[in-house]
């Protein structure tokens, strides 16, 4: 299952990604939000919460950029979001960082673009061995800071 959800600035981009979900007959959960303004943290703690409770497996958050959305969500314990703009870098967060969230920017890539970069995310595993214990260092980091 993932999780998806948006800011005002990117309620378009999330319409076509819950289109290439559909297509690809991946199960998701739309987390909105189709209002004007909203507040880009209050969608990714949605998004992120769903994580962290193990309804979602994995979450797709968009906003103007990807940025800011990317930022708050890695505010979450057991969060690894990355703001991707193009495919190898998805393909890569997934294999070397086991990233757990892909945020978008819907001002910086257009919707063929932004379904290349889901193909790189949702259907690359995480390659573990070495980089497993990198993440387990960002895990402690982590546990660590949250001490604090």
């Amino acid at each position: 299952m993932i999780a998806i959800g948006s800011d005002h600035a990117a309620a378009e981009l999330r319409c076509t990604v819950r289109q290439y979900l559909e297509d690809q007959e991946i199960p998701f959960i739309d987390c909105g939000t189709d209002e004007s303004p909203s507040d880009y943290p209050i969608i990714a703690r949605k998004v992120c919460q769903m994580i962290q409770n193990g309804e979602a497996d994995q979450g797709i958050l968009l906003c103007g950029t990807g940025i800011g959305m990317s930022i708050a969500a890695n505010k979450h314990r057991g969060i690894r979001a990355a703001a991707c703009s193009e495919p190898y870098s998805a393909k890569f967060t997934r294999l070397h960082n086991d990233a757990n969230v892909l945020c978008m920017g819907a001002r910086v890539i257009g919707a063929g673009l932004a379904q290349q970069i889901l193909d790189a995310f949702l259907f690359t595993e995480f390659e573990g061995g070495r980089h497993q214990r990198r993440v387990d260092l960002i895990t402690e980091i982590e546990q660590t800071e949250a001490q604090k």
